[in-house]
This record gives C-alpha cells, sequence and structure tokens, in this order.
C-alpha cells in the first residue's frame, strides 16, 4: 500500500499532512519576513513550531494539547511584551491555535472546551493590549496578524459549535438507527421465534404425561427436549431483554481474548487458523462498541470464507493496537481459480461489516491478495480518554 492510499485510508492522516505543510509554510514565510526587518525571529520560530506540533499531535489528547499551544503562545507573548518585539503570536502559532481551539469545541467535554475558548480569548486579548501599548510607543508591531486573530477567535469558535452540533444530530442519528433495529428484532422474536419455542415445550409437557405408564425412555427424551427447549426459551427472552435496553449500545461485547474460541470453532469444520493476538493484558479496556465490532468483523470474515473460499489451506487472524489504532485483518490462501468472493450481490454481510466499522469512525478494506487468496482488514481510532 503506497503513501497515498495509507492516507486516504486515514483521513485524519491526511488532514494532518495538509496542516504541517501549511503551517511550515506560513511559518517560514514569517520568519524570512522577520529576519530583514527584526532580530526576534528566532522566538517566532521556537514558539510557532511548538504550537504547530501541538495541533498535529491534538488527536492523542485534545485536552493537553490545546494546554500546552495555549501556554506556549501566552509566554511567547508576554516575552514579547517584555522585551519589545513583535510577531507574537506568530501566523503559524495562529493557525494552529485555531486547530486546536476548534477541535476542542468540537469533542471535549462542555466545561473543557469552554476553557480552552477562554483561554483563547485571553491570548487574543493580550495581543490586543500589547498592541495598544506598543502603538502608543512607536515601537513596531503585527497589527494584521493581532487583527486576524481577534477576528478569527469568533470564526473559530463558531466553526467548533457548528461541527460540534453536526457530530451531536450524527450520533443520534445513529443512536435512533439502532434502537429501531432492536426493537424490530425484538418484535420478530418475540412473534415468530419465542412464540414457536414455548409451543415445543407445552408439546413436550402433554407428550410426558401421555407416556408416563408404558414408555420410560419415550418419557426421558421428551424431558430431554423440553429441558432443552425450556432453556432455549430463557436465552431468547434474554437476547429480547438485551435488545430492549436503550442504555446498553452495544450489546454483548466479546473482548480479544473471545476470539479464541471463536477460531477454535471455526477450524473444527474449516481450515486450519493462526490467531495472533498483541501482547499485553488480556483486556485493553475498550468500549463495549469497539470490542463487539472486532468480534463481528472476524466472525463475519470466517463465515464468508467458510461459503467462498473452501479451497483456503491456512487462515490468520491478526489484532494489533497502540494508543491511537486498532486493526484486526483476516487473510486467507484460496486460490484464486476457485469460485468469486461475495458472487451475489444481494448479501449483506461485508456493507454491514462496513457500517458497524464506519459508524466508529474506522475504515475497512476488502479485497483479493497480490498473490493468492482474500483480506478483510478493519481499522478503529481508539476511544479519547480526554
Amino acid at each position: 500500500m503506497g503513501l497515498l492510499d495509507r492516507l486516504m485510508a486515514r483521513p485524519g492522516a491526511a488532514v494532518n499532512a495538509v496542516l504541517g505543510i501549511v503551517f511550515a509554510a506560513a511559518l517560514g514565510y514569517e520568519i524570512h519576513l522577520l529576519r530583514g526587518r527584526h532580530d526576534d525571529w528566532a522566538l517566532t520560530l521556537a514558539a510557532g513550531a511548538v504550537v504547530s506540533a501541538a495541533a498535529l499531535v491534538r488527536e492523542r489528547s485534545r485536552t493537553w494539547a490545546a494546554a500546552a499551544g495555549l501556554a506556549v503562545a501566552g509566554v511567547a507573548e508576554a516575552a514579547a511584551w517584555r522585551w519589545g518585539l513583535s510577531g507574537e503570536p506568530s501566523g503559524a502559532a495562529i493557525l494552529a491555535l485555531g486547530v486546536l481551539i476548534a477541535s476542542a469545541v468540537r469533542v471535549l467535554p462542555v466545561r473543557t472546551a469552554a476553557a480552552v475558548a477562554a483561554g483563547g480569548a485571553v491570548v487574543v486579548a493580550g495581543s490586543l493590549e500589547r498592541y495598544s501599548h506598543f502603538l502608543a510607543t512607536g515601537a513596531p508591531v503585527s497589527y494584521s496578524a493581532t487583527w486576524i486573530m481577534a477576528q478569527g477567535w469568533v470564526a473559530i469558535v463558531g466553526a467548533g459549535l457548528v461541527l460540534r452540533r453536526l457530530d451531536a444530530r450524527r450520533e443520534a442519528a445513529i443512536d435512533a438507527v439502532r434502537r429501531d433495529e432492536r426493537l424490530e428484532l425484538a418484535r420478530e422474536l418475540h412473534d415468530s421465534a419465542a412464540h414457536h419455542i414455548t409451543g415445543i415445550v407445552l408439546q413436550a409437557q402433554g407428550a410426558r404425561i401421555a407416556a408416563r405408564r408404558s414408555a420410560a425412555g419415550l418419557d426421558d427424551a421428551l424431558a430431554g427436549i423440553e429441558a432443552a427447549a425450556t432453556e432455549a426459551l430463557a436465552s431468547m427472552r434474554q437476547v429480547i431483554g438485551l435488545l430492549r435496553e436503550a442504555d446498553d449500545p452495544g450489546g454483548s461485547a466479546p473482548g480479544p481474548e473471545a476470539l479464541a474460541d471463536l477460531v477454535e470453532r471455526f477450524a473444527r469444520r474449516g481450515p486450519a487458523v493462526r490467531l495472533d493476538l498483541p501482547d499485553g493484558p488480556p483486556d485493553p479496556a475498550w468500549p463495549p462498541e469497539v470490542t463487539a465490532t472486532v468480534y463481528r468483523v472476524v466472525q463475519e470474515s470466517l463465515t464468508n470464507i467458510t461459503r467462498y473460499a473452501s479451497g483456503a489451506g491456512e487462515v490468520i487472524v491478526a489484532l494489533t493496537h497502540d494508543r491511537r489504532d486498532i486493526t484486526v485483518e483476516v487473510t486467507d490462501d484460496a486460490s484464486p481459480a476457485g469460485s468469486p468472493r461475495f458472487p451475489h450481490s444481494g448479501g449483506y454481510g461485508l456493507v454491514g461489516m462496513r457500517e458497524r466499522v464506519e459508524a466508529l469512525g474506522g475504515t475497512l478494506v476488502a479485497g483479493p491478495r497480490p498473490w493468492a487468496g482474500w483480506s478483510v482488514r478493519a481499522s478503529l481510532p481508539v476511544p479519547s480518554r480526554s
């Protein structure tokens, strides 16, 4: 996979690449201007580079990135005030602060987002006050940067609030769809499957009464039917209750360790499977919707191998994760000469996997491997704990 393909698979990385180019260009241009007019370009370079770097790593912790950017900009501004320097904060720092503030307002809790926005307002106010002071003394100051910063703060906070509202509406729409699906499944289970299982229990009870005097073996068999059907009914009721529970967004959520059981069951009736799990604690404390999605991607991929890749000799299930991403990949080595993968366009397995992954902000790529076989690769962002 080339660099362009990797950037397209991770939109956040593509955005950061563009922002990095913009920050570098803005900082280089401003340093070029300052070196020809003043001798304070070193402070501008250092502060602009640090604030820009904070903006580029904001996804790791938006709270700390915003706090670091505001602190550095404030210190640079205070130093410029103390020694009569201009150009602080720099144009690159202003752009980076805009990214940090808008990002914080968009995703952080209300109080934290408000604190970050207020910190930006303090930096703006200090820059305006410094401009007024130095203007009275006749010292050269960067009025254009200060003016852009003052007006841009309103636009930045407004953009963050708009994006926050759009994200909230999107999450509400996803929650509504999930709730409707659960209720539909609950009604279907109750009206059809649960009804028939209840009939099995009643029929088995009647047969036991009729057979007690003459057929002990039949009685035992019917007792087994009754017990099995009763347990199935209890399980069905548990599933119905789980589907109707509005506070559980992900239902049952088997963790990564449950993949071993899933792989073992698949290997009993299919090709050999190699499971590669990451080192570390068995429970990485992922949210239920993340663990459930990882499990379902593996489950659906193995099911598709059973259906469409009967000639596969080996299957590899690999799960990796770091501070930013969770990646699960399922590959097989089936010959491409066999029947085509997913020959029926009406199937919903791949569509369902993609919808699950994209609903969590991830990406899913499925297709033939260069030499032989098929690959399904899903990448999910690690939820922020900020």
